[in-house]
This record gives structure tokens, sequence and C-alpha cells, in this order.
């Protein structure tokens, strides 16, 4: 007697264990709701946060009223405005790396609307506070390579000649594992810059420019 062709009737697959992950990849984005309270230097708030939680933010979006307003803005080279009174954020947008980041790696650019509809914009410079709560929508992450383009054609034939890339970061290797840059694997040709170097918004000073 023949054996019918196919599953018996009423059979199911065997049901798969569930995968468990125990350790977050270094690579993970982590989606934020950064939620900045009145009267709070919204700059400032959002590099003290990175620089605690020592995880680098990408600022995708921004909600809310701002007042005393610094920024740069691109019409004339250096030339930074100070805008007083209450305007509405339209765009915010930009990246806060803690240290050892170089410090062009930090910066905020905002669009803002005026009571009479006027719109300005610029990178912001100095004080950023919030008229109310202010929401931030944010990406962050802990691994970063940091690389300066052009790509030589030198050094990337070595690198292919000598298998580098597979997923990895081409300077852990350089640096001794990353011994002394928990954070980013940058080339030993960049200065170590220690907390006191990157400093968001001091009392009484305008925030230098990056």
């Amino acid at each position: 007697m023949r054996r019918p062709r196919g599953r018996p009737a009423g059979s199911k697959n065997k049901p798969k264990p569930p995968v468990i992950v125990t350790r977050e990849s270094a690579n993970t984005l982590r989606a934020h709701i950064l939620e900045v309270g009145s009267c709070c230097d919204v700059f400032e708030c959002i590099s003290t946060y990175a620089r605690r939680r020592q995880r680098g933010i990408c600022v995708l979006s921004g909600s809310g009223t701002v007042t005393n307003v610094s920024i740069r803005q691109p019409t004339a080279a250096g030339s930074v405005v100070t805008l007083r009174g209450t305007f509405e954020i339209l765009s915010l947008s930009g990246s806060f790396l803690p240290p050892p980041a170089p410090p062009g790696a930090t910066s905020l650019t905002i669009f803002l609307a005026g009571a009479q509809g006027q719109v300005v914009g610029g990178n912001v410079v100095g004080e950023l506070v919030a008229a109310g709560p202010v929401m931030v929508m944010a990406a962050s992450f802990t691994n970063v390579a940091y690389e300066r383009l052009p790509l030589d054609e030198h050094e990337e034939h070595l690198q292919v000649q000598s298998g580098g890339g597979g997923g990895g970061n081409m300077y852990s290797e350089a640096n001794g594992g990353g011994g002394g840059l928990p954070f980013f694997n940058l080339p030993m040709s960049l200065p170590h810059m220690g907390v006191e170097n990157w400093q968001g918004n001091s009392a009484g000073a305008g925030r230098a420019p990056f």
C-alpha cells in the first residue's frame, strides 16, 4: 500500500524557540523624544545629555517655542545675531558628540518663525532658551567611525590588500584596540579633548562657533 504524499491532515510546524537578545549591538540606533523644560537652554541640555550618557545624539526635528536666540546666519560670514522675543521652531537638526570627538562634529541648525510671520535661521552659537516645553525627536548611537575625505588612494589600496573592512572599524587596531577612546575610534593624530574643552554654553559668554 502506497503512503499518500504530503503532510498528514492536521499537522503543524513545530514552534520555533523565541530569539532572546542578551546584549545590544554597538551599532544599534535608539529613538528618543527629549522634552526640554521651560527656561532651559536647549543646546546645553542636549549636549549635557550626550556627555553624561556617552552617546552621540542626532537631532531629527523639534517643536515648541524659544526665546533669546543667538545664531550665526550664512548671509554674512561670522555674523552673529541675537533675537529677542518669542519664536516658534520650524526646523531643528544637528548632532552632539561627546569627547573625544572633534568640536566641528557638534552643531545645531534651527529655523524659526516670528510673530509677524518672518522666518529666520542659522547655526546656534549662543543661548537657545525654551519659552515653553520643547520636544526634540532624536536618535542616539555609541559607535562612530571618523574618516577624512577625500580618501587616500594609496591607503585604500593597502587596506584592500590587508583584507581590511569586514564590518570592523579601521581605527581600532591603530589605537591598540581603542584604548583611551571608549566612545570613538579616532585616529591618533587627533588630540584628546577633555570635558572642559567641550563646553556648550558657559554663563556670561557666547558659544564658540563650530
